[in-house]
C-alpha cells in the first residue's frame, strides 16, 4: 500500500469511529473533544489562513478563532467533510505531502480509541508500520530534543533510531505506532523504556510533541 492509501484507511476509520461515538466524547487531545478534534482536521485542511497557526504559537489565536467557528457546524455534516479529503487546492492534497497525514491520521485515530476504556493496540500492519517507521526518527529527534541524556528508540527486531545524544543512553522499545506516539507525548502507548532509572524516569516525563 502507498502513504496515501494507508492516510485515506486511516482518516475512513477515524470518520466512522467519530460518527459511532458522536460529538461530546473525549479524546487524548487535552480537553478536545471529538468535535473539536474534527474541527481541528478540517481546518488543517481547508483553511489556509488558519493553519499556520496549529505550529506557530503567535498565530494560534487566529487558528483557535476558526476552528470553534468550524466546531459549531453540523456534526455528521463535518464528518463528511474529513471523510471526502482535502479539496483539491489545499496543499495537504499534493502526493508528497501525503504520507504527512499518515502520521496526522493514525496519531488522532488512536487519540480517540485510546481515550476509551479498555484500549489495545492496534495489530501490527507492515504497510503501515513502515510509514510510521519512516516518521519516528524525524519526530523524535524533533520531540526529545530537551533530554539531558541520549534517547534511542528501537523496533522490536532491532532496528533503530538516535534521536538525541548526550551522556548515558535510555532505549525505548516498540512497534513503530507506539514510539511514535509517545514520541507525539501521548502516555497511552506501550514502550519499554532501558537505562538507569533515574534517566529512564527524566524521559519519560519530558514535555514531548510538538
Amino acid at each position: 500500500m502507498s502513504a496515501a492509501q494507508i492516510a485515506d484507511a486511516e482518516r475512513r476509520d477515524l470518520a466512522d469511529l467519530l460518527l459511532k461515538l458522536g460529538p461530546d466524547e473525549s479524546t487524548l487531545c487535552g480537553d478536545w473533544t471529538t468535535r473539536d478534534l474534527l474541527a481541528h482536521l478540517i481546518t488543517r485542511e481547508r483553511r489556509l489562513d488558519a493553519a499556520p497557526g496549529i505550529l506557530i504559537p503567535p498565530l494560534a489565536w487566529w487558528t483557535e478563532r476558526v476552528q470553534d467557528s468550524v466546531a459549531h457546524g453540523d456534526f455528521g455534516e463535518l464528518v463528511g467533510t474529513l471523510r471526502s479529503g482535502p479539496p483539491f487546492w489545499s496543499p495537504l492534497a499534493l502526493p508528497p505531502l501525503r504520507a504527512v497525514d499518515v502520521q496526522e491520521f493514525f496519531i488522532h485515530h488512536e487519540d480517540v480509541r485510546r481515550a476509551r476504556p479498555g484500549w489495545s493496540p492496534r495489530p501490527p500492519d507492515e504497510a503501515r508500520d513502515h510509514q510510521l517507521w519512516r516518521m519516528v526518527g524525524l519526530l523524535g529527534r524533533l520531540t526529545y530534543r530537551s533530554s539531558p541524556v541520549a534517547v534511542t528508540l528501537r523496533r522490536p527486531d532491532g532496528a533503530e533510531h538516535a534521536v538525541k545524544s548526550g551522556p548515558r543512553t535510555v532505549i525505548l522499545t516498540g512497534e513503530p505506532g507506539e514510539l511514535l506516539l509517545h514520541a507525539a507525548g501521548r502516555d497511552e502507548c506501550v514502550v519499554h523504556p532501558e537505562g538507569e532509572p533515574a534517566d529512564v524516569a527524566t524521559v519519560m516525563a519530558l514535555e514531548r510533541g510538538l
